[in-house]
């Protein structure tokens, strides 16, 4: 196996160096390092608020130490829950319950008999973690111009070609988010030996941030920008580049934008009048996906009806992708993608006891990638832990679904089961 990945990077690698060493971008790094200068140096960035700014958030320790806890995703998928107009029923009440109470013991409880000594993590070499996120993001960029060629123009001015998108096309557009934590992460490890300041590693934090941003835009995809902001912020707030109050300051920005974007979309669409409620159109999203919920969890029972076959039809060539043959359980259309929440998949393929297991699988995940990234505070499990946190979180309404997503939770935890392997010997 290390002979597989020695290989692998040394192409990788050698890739890097030649486009590093190419006219372009050689003039575009001079041009990146030129600004990244006049920034350090401005003076309007003294007129930003110090890293004290509301010092009185310091002082929660639950927000200062546990604000990317693994079981923030209880909370905001509590959250969501909340959120609904109608409330859930008495079965789907039971089935929450043991899916939180078996999350609750995988992310917190059995992380304690595992990984206690540091001599068991696997160490990656910065020159590589570096060239691979450097190839994605190029691949994910080649395929975004390619995705926009193949429809004749951009999803974001033309929102109606963005269904014309083909799957094959756009998926390694998705690359762009790993390329986004891997590049971020190798800032930070520059950051912790002293190569760069703070301030250059938050100039390249919020640069690497709108480049992903603006090509994610183009496309017309939301929630793939939304993933690489929580990236960001995670990466940040761990490795000391971001501070507590820019967290919370950008969870509630990002809130009131989500609130804000949906309420002018839907008075655009003519689905409200300005006498509703902003929160509405959010509140009544969380109530339609509760519905699926409730019907989904009538259709599971406690053993599944599906066995495994949600899961699987998430594996490119299906006749039907998961949120379309959730539609076809549900309503008998397969036009229409629909999104399961997080146990939805699991209620439907093995019922209550699929939703104990894969909630505890899920948080025992999290859970040790929790752990050694507060034991160690390696770059590298730094950026892999806010991965998965970031699609954990995501799919607490969508679900953890796409096949790129399920990809990175099996690199996780393949490495992880590395290191509880090295551990024991």
């Amino acid at each position: 196996m290390s002979m597989i990945y020695s290989s692998l990077t040394s192409i990788i690698n050698k890739i890097s160096d030649e486009f590093h060493k190419s006219f372009l971008f050689s003039t575009i790094f001079s041009i990146l390092e030129f600004i990244e200068n006049q920034w350090v140096n401005s003076y309007f960035k003294k007129l930003y608020p110090s890293e004290n700014f509301l010092g009185f958030l310091n002082k929660n320790s639950i927000l200062k130490n546990h604000v990317f806890n693994p079981l923030v995703v209880l909370f905001l998928f509590s959250m969501f829950l909340l959120l609904s107009i109608n409330s859930p029923s008495h079965s789907l009440v039971v089935t929450l319950l043991i899916g939180f109470i078996a999350f609750f013991i995988g992310s917190t409880i059995l992380p304690r008999y595992f990984l206690n000594n540091k001599r068991s993590i696997l160490q990656f070499k910065r020159e590589d973690i570096y060239s691979i996120g450097f190839c994605l993001l190029l691949v994910s960029i080649a395929f975004s111009f390619i995705s926009m060629a193949s429809v004749g123009g951009i999803p974001l001015l033309r929102p109606s070609i963005r269904y014309l998108l083909k799957p094959a096309l756009t998926m390694p557009v998705f690359l762009i988010i790993p390329a986004t934590c891997l590049i971020a992460s190798v800032y930070l490890k520059d950051y912790q030996d002293g190569k760069i300041t703070r301030s250059q590693a938050r100039f390249r934090f919020i640069l690497l941030l709108v480049i992903v941003s603006a090509f994610l835009l183009l496309l017309g995809y939301r929630t793939h920008i939304l993933a690489a902001f929580l990236i960001i912020i995670i990466i940040g707030f761990y490795g000391n580049i971001v501070s507590l109050w820019e967290v919370v300051v950008g969870a509630l920005i990002g809130v009131g934008a989500i609130i804000g974007i949906g309420y002018f979309r839907s008075l655009g669409e003519l689905t409200i009048t300005s006498s509703t409620s902003p929160l509405y159109t959010l509140q009544s999203r969380a109530d339609f996906t509760l519905h699926v919920l409730n019907l989904l969890d009538f259709i599971g029972g406690n053993f599944g009806v599906t066995h495994g076959h949600l899961l699987a039809s998430a594996i490119p060539g299906s006749d039907l992708g998961p949120r379309m043959m959730v539609g076809k359980l549900i309503a008998w259309r397969t036009e229409v993608t629909v999104t399961p929440t997080l146990i939805g998949q699991m209620v439907v393929d093995f019922g209550r006891v699929g939703v104990a297991i894969e909630m505890c699988l899920l948080g025992f995940i999290l859970g040790i990638g929790f752990k050694i990234m507060r034991k160690t505070q390696n770059y590298f499990y730094i950026g892999i832990y806010s991965l998965i946190l970031t699609y954990a979180i995501l799919g607490i309404e969508t679900g953890i679904l796409d096949i790129q997503v399920l990809l990175y939770f099996a690199i996780a935890i393949f490495i992880y089961l590395i290191c509880i392997v090295k551990s024991r010997n």
